[in-house]
């Protein structure tokens, strides 16, 4: 029995095959295999497929017992595809790829063997004959430009940041703080601020910017698009991989640390996302099988003309869904809790930027892109389902209606939009000498007319510091010190005006250079006292925008402001209220002359004492000295309301006082 035992035992070990040996039969050099379900092909041709990313590119999978990677792409004007790359010598027809039965265009199989970090790309012929090699459109990592070919890769990662997922429902909410720090990766620091061709890694950036966007008091950082892009002088917004953070600073998983790291911190992470046009590289989307697989075949739609790119075909459903599960790819994968939208202006309007006659009114004879119209309400209509604790946020610049209201309202659905009127006029205004301000009095308070007519970021961009528009301190008039004074004092605008904050890097310390993607930021500036000044008043601002609730939780709504004393356009004073429905007052008082004003008083119907919790013009920050110390005690009104207030009012500054909740006695 013994012997009868050890026989089996030795003829089981025989049986047992190695993982690259087939365990049936011998496999072909590309097998017939799919990952596709009748319901998957259905939704992707409706539109409505918002998980392709789990479908076609290339995907490491196990396939009758034998390692090897699923390969899948759309090409529905194809005669022929293979995939070529360095596992077969970019070798065109040794591993030709099967199109489905369904006529859905799509081409796949599985190749045995083949390995992570294989590079390739796809050969494609097209039914006029013409032979094109393409990177995949749903690849997620790529060799590092100027290279071109995909990388085959998984995107396994063992997440720590449970904590943060459980919680960012109420960090990404609306009634919650948003002070956002917009990144761009490469030109934050460098390791040679005169060799763009180095960059710092994502991992490096974990030691470096997490735990300085952490004492500076942001809730969330942006970065510029880091999608793979050919062209660093696109500032990433020319993308060719759509799927995959870009190789020049790591690896996907790199990233996904970066990004974990955040969370650890308590900092959400926001992506630039464009949805709107992408380059004509050889390599990338542009007629992707010949045909305009992408892009509108009508250049009058398909093209444009500011940025030498061409326009999504928002018509083609397969489109569509391609861009839905692009943007659920980034929540879903990546863990990434906001997307702002680029250039949502240019998507919805068919004259964007077009001269009469270069443009097709649509079929009412209106300007409206009717379909990127209806994919930007399935956009977010999806995001919100299927992460309702993430937020997407629009830059567009018109007055076009409900961009940030649902779209049961009839609205685009997004979470919040850039309030691109306020900061026109807000720069325009602080450009002037202050002498002449007086005459533009209207032009610093016209927002509040409509400023809860939408849900509105307030930006200070990348685009505001670059092209000759000059960085933000030298917009400023007068000398040094007044130019810095009047930063502070937009600042302070900024972050006690209603709505969430965008900051570009740099401007957090007065940065005195245009924003140059091929340096970084000066940082030796901050051994100077104004510099330093600067930054840590944009860290005060920070943390008192976080502290007290009357500044955020009423954000959007008009019952969280009120006008106080808005008509002395003689000295440019502004005085207004933050409230909430708690009883709780921060009190506003921009003074934007460098004429200080001692015992101004103003008229107020709250009979509390105040204590000014913040003044631009403190010491610390560099200003003169001019605050309010103690307790400030209304007296009976001499303008028409109940009480007056008397304040010191700063050059160029901002006081920022909170009520007490203490009674003054009438007459006191």
């Amino acid at each position: 029995m013994k012997a009868f035992q050890q026989g089996m035992a030795t003829q089981q070990k025989k049986n047992i095959i190695p993982r690259d040996e087939e365990p049936f039969r011998k496999l072909e050099t590309v097998e017939p295999f799919s990952l596709f379900s009748a319901k998957d092909i259905q939704l992707f041709q409706e539109g409505a497929h918002d998980r392709l990313y789990e479908k076609f590119g290339s995907h490491m999978l196990s396939y009758e017992g034998v390692d090897g990677t699923y390969f899948a792409v759309w090409a529905p004007n194809a005669a022929f595809v293979s995939v070529i790359g360095d596992f077969n010598g970019w070798n065109t027809y040794s591993h030709t790829l099967f199109p489905r039965w369904d006529k859905s265009g799509i081409w796949e199989g599985f190749v045995p063997h083949l390995k992570e970090h294989t590079l390739y790309k796809y050969f494609i012929r097209s039914n006029s004959g013409e032979e094109l090699r393409k990177g995949d459109p749903f690849a997620n990592h790529w060799e590092v430009r100027p290279k071109t070919a995909s990388v085959t890769t998984t995107l396994q990662y063992k997440w720590k940041d449970s904590a943060w997922m459980k919680k960012r429902a109420s960090k990404n909410s609306l009634m919650s703080p948003f002070s956002v720090y917009e990144v761009h990766l490469g030109s934050w620091r460098r390791p040679d601020a005169n060799d763009h061709e180095v960059f710092y890694t994502y991992r490096d950036m974990i030691a470096m910017m997490v735990p300085y966007v952490k004492e500076m008091g942001f809730t969330h950082v942006e970065f510029m698009p880091v999608m793979e892009h050919p062209f660093d002088g696109s500032w990433g917004y020319q993308l060719t991989g759509f799927y995959a953070p870009t190789s020049r600073y790591g690896s996907p998983q790199d990233f996904m640390a970066l990004i974990d790291a955040f969370h650890h911190a308590g900092i959400g992470v926001i992506l630039d996302w464009v949805p709107s046009h992408f380059p004509y590289d050889d390599h990338g989307l542009y007629r992707f099988d010949g045909s305009h697989c992408y892009e509108y075949a009508d250049m009058r739609k398909g093209f444009h003309p500011d940025w030498n790119s061409y326009v999504f075909n928002y018509a083609r459903n397969e489109v569509k869904s391609f861009l839905l599960s692009n943007a659920c790819f980034w929540l879903d994968k990546f863990h990434i809790d906001g997307l702002r939208v680029d250039a949502v202006a240019s998507m919805i309007h068919l004259d964007y930027s077009r001269k009469a006659g270069s443009w097709e009114p649509n079929v009412h004879g209106g300007n409206e892109n009717l379909e990127a119209i209806a994919f930007l309400k399935a956009l977010n209509s999806i995001i919100y389902s299927r992460f309702p604790d993430t937020q997407t946020i629009a830059e567009e610049s018109t007055s076009f209606y409900g961009v940030s209201r649902p779209v049961f309202m009839g609205g685009l659905g997004f979470g919040m939009k850039w309030m691109m009127g306020w900061m026109n006029d807000t720069l325009d205004y602080f450009k002037k000498d202050p002498l002449f301000r007086k005459w533009y009095h209207n032009q610093i308070t016209f927002s509040i007319m409509y400023a809860f007519s939408e849900n509105f970021m307030l930006p200070l961009s990348h685009d505001e510091v670059v092209h000759g528009k000059s960085p933000l301190i030298y917009k400023m008039p007068g000398d040094d010190w007044q130019q810095f004074a009047n930063l502070r004092l937009l600042y302070s605008y900024m972050f006690m005006h209603p709505g969430t904050k965008l900051l570009f890097m740099g401007g957090e310390f007065g940065d005195t250079k245009e924003w140059n993607f091929k340096s970084e930021l000066g940082w030796h500036l901050l051994q100077h006292p104004t510099h330093a000044g600067l930054q840590q008043y944009v860290k005060a601002l920070n943390q008192l925008y976080t502290s007290e609730p009357v500044l955020y939780q009423l954000q959007f709504d008009a019952k969280g402001f009120e006008w106080v004393h808005l008509a002395d356009q003689e000295n440019s004073i502004l005085v207004f209220a933050r409230k909430n429905d708690k009883g709780e007052v921060l009190l506003v008082a921009l003074n934007m002359t460098p004429i200080p004003r001692e015992n101004y008083p103003i008229g107020i119907h709250w009979g509390e004492d105040f204590e000014e919790i913040l003044n631009s013009d403190a010491p610390e920050f560099y200003g003169s000295g001019v605050i309010n110390t103690g307790k400030l005690k209304p007296v009976p009104g001499k303008f028409g309301k109940p009480y007056d207030i008397h304040l010191r009012l700063p050059p160029l500054g901002a006081s920022i006082l909170k009520k007490t909740g203490r009674q003054t006695k009438t007459g006191a």
